[in-house]
């Protein structure tokens, strides 16, 4: 077990104690749950810099790293899509299904480049970095809930969220055109 591992791991246990402090039936859960993700966010940006940095990248920490990150994701979206705060369930269930259907393509797909010696054609890309990033601030501000000194926390978080969407497409999209000569030549 080494630092990176512990903090993937901690990211993993992380993901009850969202739901639960999510469901609370206090004025402060949002706020709460919105502290937990953050930290969940911050573990993900520094066990594969420190997995780097410490020369600690293992096998468990290649597989458990974008698990623990798909859990994630996908537990938030379907939370802030049930929890339907003034009617936006259908606009969140969009980009939600967008997200998840995307990362469970992209999965599929690394999966099976994998088996083939051709994991490097889907490797991480720029706009898959760009489309974390984009889509961690909208869910944070999506389960603040809360305005914040007027700003509309909710309304922006959303504008992210189909941006995050658009974003998440478009790394689909390159990931697919990457592998192309792989799938099309399967056959």
């Amino acid at each position: 077990m080494n630092i990176p591992n512990i903090l993937t791991l901690s990211r993993i246990v992380m993901i009850p104690v969202f739901v639960i402090i999510f469901y609370l039936p206090f004025s402060w859960h949002y706020l709460a749950a919105c502290v937990i993700f953050i930290l969940a966010a911050i573990t993900d940006g520094l066990d594969g810099y420190y997995a780097r940095k410490l020369g600690q990248t293992s096998a468990l920490g290649a597989f458990l790293d974008p698990v623990a990150d798909k859990l994630m994701i996908a537990v938030v979206l379907v939370l802030l899509v049930e929890d339907d705060p003034d009617n936006w369930s259908f606009w969140l269930a969009l980009p939600a299904a967008v997200i998840i259907g995307r990362e469970i393509t992209i999965s599929a797909l690394r999966e099976w480049m994998a088996e083939l010696g051709a994991s490097s054609k889907v490797a991480v890309s720029g706009y898959g970095k760009l489309k974390t990033i984009c889509q961690m601030v909208a869910l944070g501000f999506l389960i603040y809930h809360n305005d914040l000194f007027g700003i509309p926390i909710y309304a922006i978080g959303m504008v992210l969220l189909y941006i995050a969407s658009i974003l998440t497409l478009w790394s689909m999209f390159l990931y697919l055109q990457a592998a192309w000569p792989q799938l099309k030549d399967s056959n």
